[in-house]
């Protein structure tokens, strides 16, 4: 009997000291992993973390962007078309684009080159927001071009609808003649005005089209029309237009359309792009992926 009940014993002891000597491995394991990490601590490095990726597996999107930037600026401006993309489906309406080229382009009160519309649309209880970017669309065939009395509203080789504000004479034509209502007129308004004196900051030279101006009364573009002009000043220098660099939503792409292996190529080739009031013949430089 004693022989028969000795192996029951026996695996209850196994059983104790295998229970014992796997908490004894799971605690030294825990040691063995905590360690470096408290003495790295001690250290004040970051050696037990893991190292970034030399590369990423796939390219970030305003990396490409910006790579065929450098790239279409090596061609002759004639052979390069820049244009502009917007998902309106990753636009969450933040409004940061607006700010940016508020802050980028030094505007006045009453001068805002992209508004973000906001829409409801749909028949209750089916209702969505919609949201709509509205930049210049630098047209191929531009109304604000065919008014102008004097040529101060023209369009660049490369497609970038401009204004030269020393032949501008704010007759405003242009901005009556615009279907996209793109177009602003600057008054001469200041944020801090009605105050005891006009902040400093507002007297900041602003860049566009390469120049530094800054604004007073008289002197352009103080009495000119305004717009988006894809930030060339930037596009000059190998940078982004400043709306694309702050999207949170990755929404906005640009880029040169001669480039038919180039991203926004591909993106103006979807189903889903489409432009604003295509029927009047403008040919907008900007698309929209519905």
């Amino acid at each position: 009997m004693e022989d028969k009940k000795k192996p029951k014993h026996f695996r209850k002891d196994i059983i104790k000291k295998g229970l014992l000597v796997g908490g004894g491995l799971l605690v030294a394991n825990e040691l063995l992993t905590v360690e470096p990490l408290i003495n790295a601590a001690e250290a004040n490095t970051t050696t037990s973390v893991k190292p970034v990726p030399n590369s990423l597996s796939q390219e970030d999107n305003i990396i490409r962007m910006q790579r065929e930037l450098h790239q279409a600026l090596e061609k002759p401006i004639d052979q390069v078309h820049w244009v502009m993309v917007i998902d309106q489906k990753k636009c969450v309406a933040c409004d940061g684009c607006t700010v940016s080229c508020i802050s980028e382009n030094a505007l006045p009160p009453g001068v805002v080159y992209r508004p973000v519309i906001k829409e409801e649309v749909g028949t209750y209880p089916n209702v969505r927001r919609k949201f709509t970017p509205r930049p210049c669309m630098h047209c191929e065939n531009p109304a604000c071009v065919k008014v102008c009395p004097i040529a101060a509203t023209y369009k660049r080789e490369d497609g970038i609808v401009s204004i030269d504000y020393d032949k501008c004479l704010g007759c405003r034509y242009c901005i009556t003649a615009c279907p996209y209502g793109a177009r602003s007129f600057d008054w001469g308004e200041h944020h801090t005005d009605n105050t005891p004196e006009v902040m400093p900051y507002e007297m900041e030279p602003g860049y566009e089209y390469g120049e530094a101006r800054t604004r007073s009364k008289g002197v352009s573009p103080v009495g000119n029309a305004r717009k988006c002009h894809f930030c060339v000043h930037r596009l000059q220098n190998g940078m982004l237009p400043s709306c694309v660099t702050t999207c949170i939503g990755r929404a906005t792409y640009f880029g040169d359309l001669n480039n038919s292996k180039g991203l926004v190529a591909s993106l103006v080739g979807s189903p889903r792009a489409t432009r604003l009031l295509e029927k009047l013949g403008t040919k907008p430089s900007v698309y929209y992926l519905t």
